[in-house]
């Protein structure tokens, strides 16, 4: 049976996915969460991983925060070449969350609100630094800033998750994302 299969580099993107994929992926598609330790133990084991699961079927999606990396696309790069050494490329898709995660959420100030109770960042959205926050330094630090300190990374990420509109623009990274996936579940469907 084939199966999404999702590399994340940490507890915070899986608490995402579990509430963001119901509202992505076609009812029955079958997916596994499998968070690492941090970037660093995520490249260390991804090839391993990857050449090891079980599932010959299974397609995998590969997501990583770019953090202080000055250029996304060499980092996407770097996890593609993990990927070749697995020979499962065809089926592995990467994508690079510009900062971090937490820019997502930066992008949809409406679904932090709503996940949050917080009532009065969506009017904010407008705000330069919000317009294109894929651009941001520190996505994390701004949202803990701008929620007072309530936004916490796993169940913040869950809570937001619920919520976030999944037609949302202002973050390319979340754009490319959800492309990403549906772009996966509908190769799964259509078979081998």
């Amino acid at each position: 049976m084939t199966e999404l299969v999702f590399l994340l580099e940490e507890r915070s993107a899986q608490a995402l996915l579990e509430s963001l994929l119901p509202r992505v992926l076609p009812p029955g598609l079958p997916f596994r969460l499998i968070p690492f330790e941090g970037k660093q133990d995520l490249e260390k084991q991804l090839t391993r991983r990857i050449r090891g699961y079980a599932n010959p079927r299974a397609r995998f999606i590969v997501l990583r925060d770019q953090d202080s990396a000055p250029d996304c696309k060499a980092v996407k790069q770097r996890l593609l070449a993990l990927c070749d050494l697995a020979d499962r490329r065809p089926d592995c898709l990467v994508r690079i969350a510009c900062r971090e995660l937490e820019t997502m959420y930066l992008a949809d100030l409406a679904a932090v609100d709503k996940a949050l109770g917080t009532d009065k960042l969506a009017r904010q959205q407008g705000g330069r630094k919000f317009r294109s926050p894929d651009l941001l330094e520190s996505p994390s630090q701004e949202l803990r800033r701008l929620t007072a300190h309530r936004y916490e990374k796993v169940a913040g990420s869950r809570a937001i998750g619920l919520h976030l509109n999944l037609d949302n623009g202002r973050s390319p990274s979340f754009h490319h994302l959800v492309s990403g996936i549906r772009h996966m579940a509908a190769a799964c469907l259509e078979g081998p």
